[in-house]
C-alpha cells in the first residue's frame, strides 16, 4: 500500500532576540531607563505614577496655554511709562548759555499722554522689549526654582491683575500715578521680602490652613470658572463674550472691523476724555455677532481637545494650540494673526524674523527706594502682600488639589519650597523690572495632560529659555487659539464641586460666594476675601461660644445664673411661710 510519506515537520528557525512587545517602543525605553536614572529618582517618576514622556508633554502644554503673557505682561506695564520720562520727548530742548554745559527745557507732561510725543514712543518701544526680556527671565528662574527645590508641576511668571494694579492703580499711565516706576519696584521687592519671612518660618502655611475648607474647595472650582471666563472673552480667548455698557456682558463674536473702543469721558454738558485716562481695546460690538472667523476658528480648535479629551488622546491641548496657530499665521485670510493694518504689518515683520536676542537696557536694576516715606508707598506694599498671601496662596492650593497632592490635613508634597520658591520669585521679578510673579492657574493644563513632578516646570523653564530667542514665534501665538484648553481646564475644575457641603448652609453659601466672586471681580484674592467674610459671618455664633467654652466664660455664668435662681427660689419660700403663719394666728385669735 502506497502511502505518502507526510512532510517533515519544520524545525523553528532559532531566534538571536526575543520578539519586541508593542510596549516597548522608543518612548517605552526611554521611560523604562530615566525611570531608573538619577534623575527619575530624584524627581520621584515611578511614586508619583508618571513618566519622562509625560512630563515633557505636561510642560509643553502649560506653556502653550501661558506663552501670551510674554507680550500680554510686558504691554501692559509699559502702559506705566516704564523708565521714560520728559526727557524722552522730541520736544525737549537743549539749552547752551555757557557751552559745552547745557540743560534740558523739559516739555510738559501732556507729551507723554495722546498724542503722545515721537520721542516718547520710541523709549515705550525699547522698554517693551526690555519686559519680554524681563518676564521671560523672571518666569524662567521662577519655574527652575519650583521644579527643582519643590518637585512640583507648577508654573510661574507674573500674575494678570497684578500686573494691572501695578501699571494703572500705582504708577499710572505713562507714569501719571502716585508712584514712579522705579518706586513701585521697591514696593514689590520689600512686599517679596517680607512674603518670604512669612513663608520661611512657617506661617504662611499655618495661613493656609485657617481657611475654611469649604472656601478652600470652591476656591478650586472658582479658578476654573475664571480661566473658562477668560478663555471666552475676546483678549486672551476665542471672543464669544462681550463686553455690554447695560448688562456688562453679552454675546460677542464680533469681527475686527465691528468692534468699538471704548474711553472714560466727562459729560457734564458737554462731552470731554477724563485726563490722565486711555481708551481701551476694540471690546465693544456693534453689529455682527457671531460672525467673526477667528471664534469659529477658535470653535474649531475647542471641538478638537474636546474630541481628544473624549477618546483619551494624550497631547490633547496641545493638539489644539498648534493646530488653530499654524491656521492663524498664514496671511491675507479672514482669520490671520496679522491683518493688513499698520499694526498687522508691524507684527508680520517681528514674526519674519523668528529668532530675535534682545539684551536688558532700562528695567533691571531701575528699582529705587526713594519714594519709602510717602502714605503711596505703604499702600500699595501692602496691597500686594495681602493679594499676594491670598491669592498665590490659593492657586498653590488648588492646582496640589486638582493634582491629587493633597493630603486631608490640607498639606501636600513641596509645600514649604513651593512657598518659598514662588516668594523669592517676586524679589527676582521686581530687580529685573516687573511685577510680582505668583503661580499661575494654567499650570492645570500640564497636569490634565499628566504633570506630576518638577520636570513638567524645568520644562516650562526650558521653554522660556527658548523664548529669548523664539520670542517672534511665540509672541504670535493667537489668543483663540489659548482661549479652547483655558476652557476645557475649566470644566476639569468643576468636579470639585462635588466635595461641598450643599445641604450645610453654613459651608454652602460661603463656597459659592468664592466661586462665583473669583471670575466675575477678575480676582482669587477678592472671591477668597468674600467667601471668608461669608462664613466668619455664618458661624459667628457658634465661634462666640466655642471660645466661651474654652476660657470658661460660660461655667462662669451657667454658676451665675445657678446661684441667683436658687436665691430666688428660698426667698420666695420665706415670704410665703411668713404670709402662712399671720394668716393662721390671725384666724387664731379671731376665733377666740
Amino acid at each position: 500500500m502506497n502511502m505518502e510519506t507526510p512532510p517533515p515537520a519544520t524545525t523553528p528557525r532559532p531566534q538571536l532576540w526575543p520578539l519586541r512587545p508593542s510596549h516597548t517602543k522608543l518612548t517605552s525605553r526611554l521611560n523604562s531607563y530615566m525611570a531608573t536614572t538619577r534623575i527619575g529618582k530624584r524627581f520621584k517618576l515611578t511614586e508619583r505614577n508618571t513618566t519622562f514622556t509625560t512630563e515633557l508633554r505636561a510642560g509643553t502644554a502649560t506653556f502653550l496655554t501661558m506663552a501670551y503673557i510674554l507680550v500680554v505682561n510686558a504691554s501692559i506695564i509699559t502702559d506705566s511709562g516704564g523708565t521714560c520720562s520728559v526727557k524722552n520727548c522730541t520736544s525737549a530742548i537743549p539749552i547752551c548759555l555757557d557751552p559745552p554745559n547745557c540743560t534740558l527745557m523739559l516739555p510738559p507732561d501732556s507729551c507723554k499722554l495722546p498724542p503722545v510725543d515721537p520721542g516718547y514712543t520710541d523709549c515705550l518701544l525699547r522698554t517693551r522689549k526690555d519686559l519680554i526680556v524681563a518676564t521671560t527671565a523672571a518666569s524662567l528662574i521662577a519655574c527652575l526654582s519650583m521644579g527643582l527645590f519643590a518637585n512640583l508641576p507648577f508654573a510661574l511668571a507674573p500674575g494678570m491683575g497684578t500686573n494691572a494694579y501695578f501699571t494703572y492703580t500705582v504708577v499710572g499711565f505713562h507714569g501719571s500715578g502716585s508712584l514712579s516706576y522705579q518706586t513701585a519696584l521697591a514696593a514689590v521687592f520689600i512686599e517679596g521680602f517680607i512674603f518670604l519671612i512669612i513663608s520661611t518660618i512657617g506661617v504662611r502655611a499655618k495661613l493656609a490652613k485657617l481657611v475654611p475648607k469649604s472656601v478652600q474647595v470652591s476656591s478650586s472650582v472658582g479658578i476654573g470658572l475664571f480661566l473658562a471666563f477668560i478663555g471666552l472673552q475676546h483678549n486672551q480667548g476665542i471672543g464669544l463674550i462681550g463686553y455690554s455698557p447695560s448688562t456688562l456682558v453679552t454675546l460677542g463674536g464680533c469681527p475686527r472691523t465691528s468692534r468699538a473702543a471704548l474711553a472714560p469721558v466727562f459729560t457734564n454738558g458737554t462731552i470731554v476724555l477724563m485726563p490722565n485716562v486711555t481708551a481701551s481695546g476694540d471690546i465693544l460690538c456693534m453689529h455682527n455677532r457671531m460672525e467673526d472667523p477667528t471664534l469659529w476658528l477658535g470653535i474649531i480648535g475647542f471641538v478638537i481637545i474636546a474630541y481628544c479629551l473624549v477618546k483619551n488622546v494624550k497631547g490633547a491641548m496641545i493638539y489644539g494650540i498648534i493646530f488653530v496657530t499654524v491656521v492663524s499665521w498664514f496671511r491675507h485670510t479672514s482669520v490671520t494673526e496679522f491683518p493688513d493694518t499698520d499694526l498687522g504689518n508691524s507684527a508680520y515683520e517681528y514674526f519674519r524674523k523668528i529668532i530675535d536676542v534682545h539684551a536688558l537696557e532700562t528695567t533691571a536694576g531701575a528699582i529705587s527706594f526713594k519714594g519709602m516715606n510717602t502714605k503711596a508707598f505703604w499702600e500699595a506694599l501692602v496691597t500686594f502682600l495681602y493679594i499676594d498671601i491670598l491669592d498665590a496662596t490659593g492657586t498653590l492650593s488648588s492646582m496640589a488639589r486638582f493634582a491629587g497632592m493633597m493630603d486631608s490635613n490640607g498639606d501636600f508634597e513641596g509645600q514649604y519650597f513651593a512657598f518659598m520658591s514662588d516668594a523669592a520669585s517676586i524679589m527676582i521679578g521686581s530687580l529685573l523690572g516687573t511685577s510680582p510673579v505668583t503661580t499661575f492657574m494654567e499650570s492645570s493644563t500640564g497636569i490634565k495632560e499628566g504633570g506630576r513632578t518638577g520636570l513638567t516646570a524645568i520644562t516650562v523653564a526650558g521653554y522660556f529659555f527658548l523664548a529669548f530667542f523664539f520670542t517672534p514665534l511665540l509672541a504670535s501665538i493667537p489668543p483663540w487659539a489659548v482661549g479652547p484648553p483655558l476652557i476645557l481646564v475649566g470644566v476639569l475644575m468643576m468636579k470639585a464641586v462635588t466635595e461641598i457641603q450643599w445641604d450645610d448652609m453654613k459651608q454652602a453659601i460661603p463656597a459659592f460666594m468664592t466661586m462665583i466672586l473669583i471670575p466675575l471681580t477678575y480676582s482669587v484674592a477678592y472671591g477668597m476675601i468674600g467667601g471668608i467674610g461669608a462664613y466668619i459671618i455664618l458661624n459667628l455664633s457658634d465661634l462666640v461660644m466655642f471660645l466661651m467654652k474654652k476660657y470658661g466664660i460660660k461655667d462662669k455664668i451657667r454658676s451665675k445664673s445657678s446661684i441667683i435662681s436658687q436665691g430666688s427660689n428660698v426667698g420666695g419660700s420665706t415670704n410665703t411661710s411668713m404670709a402662712t403663719e399671720k394668716y393662721v394666728n390671725y384666724r387664731i385669735e379671731d376665733t377666740v
